[in-house]
């Protein structure tokens, strides 16, 4: 009998291999949808975190756009801030040149209150002399020209009268023509004539005459004129003094003073330059001005000179003043220079001289 074959993928072989691959497909089935179910699990977790992260991202960025803001509106203030201190620099600086002006002003007016104080007690020192009759040398009899003044009140001014050689420097330039600058504008442009006739410059003339009367007939005089130059009002052939003793002598060199028209600047560099250069020398000085000069040695070179300026040249004017001689300053006050009155106060006191501010209506 013939064997049978065995066959090894039977029927029931390929029922069992069929029946197990199905059971891994259904496992893996079951496995994947849980697998997808906890995905979309943690999907859903992710998204609400990014919503989190986007939300907190936008407010942030809100903050940041707030800040910046905040930080352009800081810098606005601070550039406002510095415009506003530097303007209030400014200020101060201005303020502290204006407070340095402001006390030199104050110095000069305390020291012109201080020079009015000492020439009122030279006054009153002269009429208590007066009411002791110390001046007896102020006798009707002695003068050898007349002068017209106002009773006895002519003699009150302090000046002693005394000196060989007396030397009377008179300034003439335009200021002699009124105590206030727009005035001297005014007048400084009339006929020569016209200018002659200034209430200002005929007080001067007044006061040489009464200068004139009172010289001591023994002594020597000349009178010079100065403004930009300085020069003798009258002098005799061969010699440099006049004979105070002599009327003639008295009368034209008066007489020369009184044909002067004031103009130009102030030159008492050359004024007290021309006084050193006389041989012999004077040994009293009698100046009369109204303020600090606006020349000297050199030419200016502006019209405008600053009070600064004018003390300068004033100090450059007694450099050339000789040593020893007494300077007696009648002073006629101009507008816009107050350190005039101190600095002549100091020169007659540093000269063993006077200083004297007369009144309007004097002599």
């Amino acid at each position: 009998m013939k064997r049978r074959t065995i066959n090894v993928f039977s029927l029931s072989f390929l029922d069992v291999m069929f029946c197990g691959f199905g059971a891994v497909i259904l496992f893996f089935m079951i496995i994947n949808a849980d697998s997808q179910a906890r995905r979309n699990t943690a999907s859903a977790s992710t998204q609400e975190e990014v919503q989190d992260l986007q939300a907190q991202v936008v407010e942030a960025e809100q903050s940041l756009a707030q800040l910046q803001n905040h930080l352009q509106g800081l810098q606005v203030r601070q550039r406002q801030a510095q415009a506003r201190a530097a303007g209030i620099l400014q200020d101060i600086t201005l303020h502290s040149v204006q407070l340095s002006e402001q006390q030199q002003e104050t110095r000069a007016r305390l020291q012109a209150v201080d020079a009015l104080k000492a020439e009122l007690k030279s006054l009153e020192k002269a009429y208590r002399q007066l009411e002791a009759g110390a001046l007896q040398d102020e006798a009707p009899g002695r003068h050898l020209r007349a002068f017209d003044g106002h009773g006895q009140r002519q003699y009150l001014t302090g000046l002693k009268m005394d000196g060989e050689r007396i030397l009377i420097l008179v300034d003439n330039s335009a200021s002699m023509l009124a105590d206030r600058i727009i005035n001297v504008l005014r007048f400084r442009n009339l006929a020569a004539d016209e200018r002659v006739r200034a209430a200002k410059w005929q007080q001067v003339l007044h006061t040489v005459d009464w200068i004139s009367t009172r010289l001591p007939p023994a002594s020597q005089f000349q009178i010079h004129a100065f403004n930009e130059t300085s020069e003798p009002l009258f002098r005799t052939p061969g010699t440099v003094w006049l004979d105070a003793g002599n009327p003639s002598h008295l009368d034209r060199a008066v007489a020369g003073l009184y044909g002067q028209a004031p103009g130009g600047g102030t030159n008492l560099y050359r004024a007290f330059q021309g006084a050193a250069q006389m041989d012999p020398p004077p040994d009293t000085i009698y100046l009369l001005t109204d303020g600090l000069p606006t020349q000297g040695r050199t030419k200016p070179w502006r019209s405008k000179v600053s009070a600064q300026a004018r003390k300068k040249l004033f100090d450059a004017a007694l450099e050339v003043l000789p040593d020893g001689i007494p300077v007696n300053t009648i002073l006629f006050h101009m507008e816009g220079d107050p350190q005039a009155s101190s600095e002549y106060w100091k020169l007659a006191s540093y000269t063993r001289g006077a200083f004297f501010s007369p009144s309007r209506d004097w002599p």
